[in-house]
């Protein structure tokens, strides 16, 4: 079979040179992970975070690796705050390229105790902040015409439920599966791409803690029924999403939109 020489070299596709992408929750956990990748393909990083401190740190140990990031103290669930950071964000990466909408709470909370105010925080934060920074940044991106990519960060508990007390975060991240689809179909025609991974079970701080927690912790024994059901044996770790979005923030995935990328070590199989 004759090589085929216009095919561009796959080192080539994922280099994300002279790109600028903002990574909300940048500061910890997934977002750290998807932040280390996109700068070290070469994407200038804007750490946006709730918690200033945090994004400086990480801000801090990226560039100490040699790569380009810097931290912004967000409140996502804020439309003016939102647009403030990404007229901020447009001075200092120069360009807006990458959005990763990761930034999202996550109580485990009981229909019986939730309140009114208990659902629409997970709201403002989980579906809304996705939408009002995808509404800033994609303004962005049309002003500067050369198209853009948009991940958005759902979860398995849009698509199948692991146990109580998940309502309101399961339906948050539900509806950003339908977004992306509405978004991708919206953006399209500017050469924006709007795709969404879907995580399961990822060894984060946050589940590290869970584990070495009392013996008796509830939520613990959650852990270990839902892993029991991963096909891969194991949970997954924040950098296996981090190389994921890379993917999808690449040349890569130039022709993927609308899309559903599952991460979840074979757990929706079962």
């Amino acid at each position: 079979m004759p090589l085929r020489r216009d095919y561009p070299a796959a080192q080539e596709l994922l280099k994300l040179n002279g790109k600028g992408a903002i990574v909300t929750g940048g500061a910890v956990g997934i977002g750290y992970a998807i932040a280390y990748r996109l700068a070290e393909a070469g994407a200038s990083v804007l750490i946006v975070d709730l918690d200033g401190e945090k994004a400086a740190q990480t801000s801090k140990e990226l560039k100490a690796c040699g790569y380009r990031a810097e931290p912004l103290v967000c409140d996502i669930s804020q439309e003016k705050a939102v647009e403030d950071m990404v007229a901020k964000a447009a001075s200092i990466l120069g360009s807006i390229n990458i959005l990763v909408n990761n930034a999202g709470i996550y109580p485990r909370i009981p229909l019986a105790e939730m309140t009114e105010k208990d659902f629409d925080n997970v709201m403002s934060v989980n579906l809304k902040g996705t939408m009002l920074c995808s509404r800033a940044v994609s303004q962005k991106m049309i002003a500067q015409g050369r198209g853009g990519s948009i991940i958005n960060i759902a979860s398995i508990e849009a698509i199948h439920s692991s146990g109580d007390g998940m309502a309101a975060y399961a339906s948050s991240k539900g509806a950003v599966l339908t977004l992306t689809k509405s978004l991708a179909r919206e953006l399209g025609k500017h050469d924006i791409r709007v795709n969404v991974i879907v995580p399961g079970c990822i060894m984060t701080e946050g589940v590290r803690s869970v584990f070495s927690g009392p013996p008796s912790n509830e939520t613990k024994a959650q852990l270990r029924a839902f892993m029991s059901r991963m096909l891969l044996g194991r949970m997954g770790e924040a950098d296996e999403i981090g190389r994921v979005a890379l993917f999808l923030a690449s040349d890569l995935a130039s022709y993927l939109t609308g899309s559903m990328v599952v991460v979840d070590g074979g757990y929706l199989v079962t």
